[in-house]
């Protein structure tokens, strides 16, 4: 297939085209790991918002579940496969410090030739990049009507009795970005913010991350006053309303809620004011996020995911993604004609419907015996 080049003005709209979804086949609810850490399951179910953690099956991990999703993708997309030439992966669960986990996907799909693959690493920001840097590839015309394979994939873990560990969690989102834009474009327009920070950090050789949490939500909070105050200014809820949601990179739901009253506060919003919004904009977004735990990379995205099924075309949604390290970016989506369907939502409650619910004592065998569980 030869593809000529294009004016850079043919392809000024850049969006997802197509969306799939893999979530781990192993849940275990936090109220049962409160059970066996012997603590107060409110710490966890009030005190973090979670529900339950997504845990990867033996011989499933990041791979596995990029693959799946990217096939999915794949399967919804009105495109042919000669025309991906780009894939890039989003994760912070490399398996390789060279060879990069799109090389891993490539191989599992039948990808090769004439595709730009490489992975992205940010902390929990790097599919946001991936997505970013693919819009702005066909925008430029450099993509010469080519589309691009954009997968935000993780699998977060934390060593036992971690103040972490009832967050965990994991999954793949595949987008196919091009200039149909199907499912949602994306805004050119993005509003971005970073400072070198060790908020969240996992040294080389090391199994597990380490976090300095208080630090991290402060990282967190000013990240996200900087991003909307550059978007929006000093905007009144009031001045928002043409927004359908508020979609947050979610560590843990309470995070989000905690930067959302921060947020308010300094926008000096009544508490009344910013309650209002966070019931109507964003506590919504978080449905998905609490029944798999933290996806790191795909956390944002599956947020975004199900806040943008069954939506009207043309309906706003503001997505802010952020990384430990610390980095971040606010932009918008426009729903596409395809949103309302919602095509991915179906494999999405399949595999919520057949995972499979393990005990504490399960959990910890597999823990024990399976070092690789992460990845």
């Amino acid at each position: 297939m030869t593809i000529s080049a294009s004016n850079p003005s043919e392809f000024s709209r850049a969006g997802i085209s197509a969306l799939g979804i893999k979530l781990p086949s192993l849940a275990l609810p936090v109220l049962e790991l409160a059970r066996l850490r012997g603590v107060d399951p409110e710490k966890y179910t009030v005190g973090l918002g979670c529900q339950t953690m997504g845990l990867c099956a033996p011989g499933q991990g990041v791979v596995e579940l990029a693959a799946e999703a990217a096939r999915r993708a794949l399967g919804h997309w009105r495109g042919d496969r000669s025309r991906i030439g780009l894939i890039a992966v989003g994760s912070e669960s490399a398996l390789d410090m060279s060879r990069p986990l799109s090389a891993f996907v490539a191989e599992a799909l039948g990808l090769s030739g004439a595709i730009r693959s490489y992975e992205v690493k940010h902390a929990c920001y790097g599919g946001t990049l991936a997505l970013r840097q693919a819009a702005e590839w066909i925008r430029s015309g450099a993509a010469r009507g080519r589309a691009a394979l954009v997968i935000a994939a993780d699998v977060a873990l934390y060593a036992p009795e971690d103040p972490g560990e009832p967050t965990q969690g994991g999954g793949a989102v595949a987008m196919i970005v091009d200039s149909e834009a199907r499912i949602a474009e994306v805004a050119l327009d993005s509003y971005a913010f970073s400072e070198p920070a060790f908020d969240f950090w996992r040294p080389v050789g090391e199994k597990y991350p380490r976090v300095d949490g208080r630090f991290s939500l402060e990282c967190y909070q000013k990240a996200a006053e900087a991003c909307f105050r550059q978007a929006y200014g000093e905007a009144r809820p009031e001045d928002l309303e043409r927004l359908a949601a508020l979609a947050f990179h979610v560590p843990f739901p309470k995070m989000v809620k905690k930067t959302l009253q921060h947020l308010g506060a300094r926008l000096a919003w009544s508490e009344a004011e910013t309650a209002a919004f966070y019931a109507a904009k964003v506590e919504p977004t978080m449905s998905l996020n609490r029944l798999v735990g933290n996806a790191y990379t795909a956390s944002l995205w599956l947020s975004v995911a199900d806040t943008l099924r069954g939506r009207a075309e043309g309906e706003k949604i503001a997505a802010f993604s952020y990384g430990s390290g610390y980095g971040a970016e606010l932009f918008e989506l426009a729903a596409g004609p395809a949103a309302r369907q919602g095509a991915w939502a179906v494999e999405v409650e399949a595999d919520l419907a057949t995972r499979r619910e393990i005990s504490g004592e399960e959990y910890l065998a597999m823990r024990r015996t399976v070092p690789a569980l992460a990845g």
